[in-house]
């Protein structure tokens, strides 16, 4: 091992002395975690230095944004913590975009970041390379919870505690920092043999779910709304086993899609953002409202009126009752609907009433209700979108995981694509630009070190592939299998669309942008460009390669026309 002085971080001498750093990866490891994603920065060198003496597998990307999301990406795809290293100051806070987006969704991550010596906190300006005021108050937007670190006997706590809290619901990232020199010095600490860390019983209170099954009882057109935090509390089987009981439609926002089976005959599936549906849930008399805010989509852009009666469950108190009023259930969504299921199926629920949609059945309301969405959009021009995005369907495998960025074909996605057996990951929550080849990074890398099918498949616009696209040197590097899907319409093609319909023009939406086959090419990718009829047999193809490689389709592809405007 190198040993380094704490004030220089200059080599001095060889020895085997432990030091915080073996902390840090030694409590990782006695945790569970298999992979770290980051980029090493002269403050951070003692974790990365311990590292070389562990077991953990290290994914280096290129920017620390792109880890960030590589990070959240082997969350969602495996349901582990995601763990990310980050060296102190402009590392640390390159990473808070991705860091949102896995706040926003609630992806559970331990963030370990580097800071100056001790002797420089306290936002005196020593003048320390990358010294910040405050560098963990920067990570209070996008972050549970920050802690500094100031001796090296409270790491082990310090990460246990922190797992702890990310795995708890609801669940997202928890930032730690360590000082340079708490890294680098020897300790006296000895070495970690276990470490135990349970997520916190978050349960629904027994009244609300008494009260919740009066109003179920008796409802007569009951509907859900299946949002994010079902997926994350694996709630899939109970919302099954109710909406059965209750013969209720459920429809899922973006971050619910594949909460719900696609073809069941209750399934609305995902068109959350098409009039027809806001119509059948306005009519609800009782709607479950599960792990969503009822925001900007899920609201279909504030238009939703409902006249019913709103159930809500969520694990974020801040989220109930935040855009509507109605009976909040502050908890884990998975314990929450197992205790509603339990107490409807006591209570006889099925049998108490008919269900009736003014004289028309629930799973007919869903057949006409999914068949006026289809005429809508066949009579809007959109045969090409309609068979692009169709065609992707067919040639993905069932159980194939995809990650969509902020593109078009991502919000298609949102809306008509049947996850099937596998998941569908996108950037929904915070929106920002550049999550879906890094995360499909990260989900392939987790999938294998699950023994489960590796392959994945990223989506990208040119603009939004452009934040990531120095991740074909991560993706080369470490052999991954993912196959990117990169649409090119030469522009930011949604900010387009929405220019055009507002102001009649666009604006600084255009975009100079490189040959991406030979870009791919560049970093020993191997890469094709088709034509947009051409996607289904070049995804299949690839699909079948070893390690990464990318599909480049030239086309401008238009989006359904928003009805929250008529």
């Amino acid at each position: 091992m190198i040993d380094f002085d704490p004030g220089t971080a200059a080599p001095t001498k060889g020895t085997n002395q432990r030091n915080g750093g073996d902390l840090v990866v030694e409590t990782l490891e006695a945790l569970g975690a298999k992979t770290v994603f980051g980029i090493p920065g002269q403050h951070a060198l003692g974790l990365f230095d311990a590292m070389g003496r562990g077991n953990l597998h290290f994914v280096s990307s290129r920017v620390e944004n792109n880890s960030a999301f590589a990070a959240d990406g082997y969350s969602r795809a495996t349901g582990e913590v995601g763990v990310l290293f980050l060296s102190t100051g402009p590392g640390a806070l390159t990473s808070l975009a991705g860091l949102q987006e896995a706040y926003a969704t609630g992806v559970p991550m331990v963030v370990v970041a580097s800071q100056i010596p001790l002797d420089g906190l306290g936002a005196r300006r020593k003048g320390m390379l990358h010294q910040l005021d405050d560098q963990k108050a920067s990570a209070a937007n996008v972050t549970k919870s920050q802690r500094l670190i100031q001796h090296a006997s409270g790491i082990p706590s310090a990460i246990q505690d922190a797992w702890t809290e990310a795995i708890s619901s609801p669940q997202g990232p928890v930032w730690i920092e360590i000082p340079q020199n708490v890294l680098l010095d020897p300790i006296m600490v000895p070495p970690v043999e276990d470490a135990l860390a349970e997520a916190f019983d978050n349960p629904p209170r027994v009244e609300l779910i008494r009260e919740a099954v009066k109003w179920l009882s008796t409802a007569e057109r009951p509907a859900i709304i299946a949002g994010g935090g079902t997926r994350r509390g694996r709630a899939e089987k109970s919302l099954l086993s109710i909406a059965e009981q209750l013969r209720a439609p459920v429809i899922c926002t973006p971050g619910g899609n594949g909460a719900f089976p696609w073809t069941h005959e209750l399934s609305l599936q995902s068109w959350i953002e098409d009039r027809y549906m806001t119509d059948v849930l306005e009519d609800a008399d009782v709607l479950i409202v599960i792990g969503s805010s009822l925001g900007e989509v899920t609201s279909n852009y504030f238009t939703f009126e409902p006249r019913g009666r709103i159930i809500q469950i969520d694990a974020e108190p801040r989220v109930l009752e935040s855009n509507r009023p109605g009976l909040g259930i502050r908890a884990d969504a998975g314990q929450a609907l197992a205790a509603l299921d339990e107490a409807l199926s006591a209570a006889g629920a099925a049998d108490a009433v008919t269900r009736s949609w003014h004289g028309t059945s629930p799973e007919d309301v869903v057949k006409e209700s999914l068949a006026k969405v289809k005429a809508r959009l066949e009579s809007q021009d959109l045969a090409k979108e309609l068979k692009f995005m169709a065609d992707i369907r067919e040639a993905v495998p069932a159980d194939m995981q995809t990650f969509w960025d902020m593109t078009i074909s991502a919000y298609w996605g949102w809306s008509c694509w049947d996850a099937r057996q596998g998941q569908f990951h996108s950037a929904q929550g915070a929106g920002g630009l550049g999550y879906g080849f890094p995360a499909a990074i990260g989900g392939a890398v987790g999938l294998e070190t699950t023994g489960k099918p590796s392959r994945v498949l990223a989506v990208s616009g040119d603009g939004s592939s452009m934040y990531s696209i120095s991740e074909l040197a991560t993706a080369k590097q470490h052999n991954v299998p993912v196959t990117w899907l990169i649409v090119d319409d030469g522009g930011y093609g949604i900010l387009r669309e929405y220019m055009v319909g507002a102001f009649g023009q666009a604006t600084a939406t255009e975009l100079a942008r490189p040959d991406f086959v030979k870009l791919a090419e560049s970093f020993g990718v191997p890469a094709r460009r088709v034509a947009p009829e051409e996607v289904g047999d070049a995804l299949k193809a690839s699909f079948e390669a070893d390690g990464p490689n990318v599909v480049v389709v030239e086309t401008m592809l238009k989006m359904f026309g928003p009805t929250h405007l008529e």
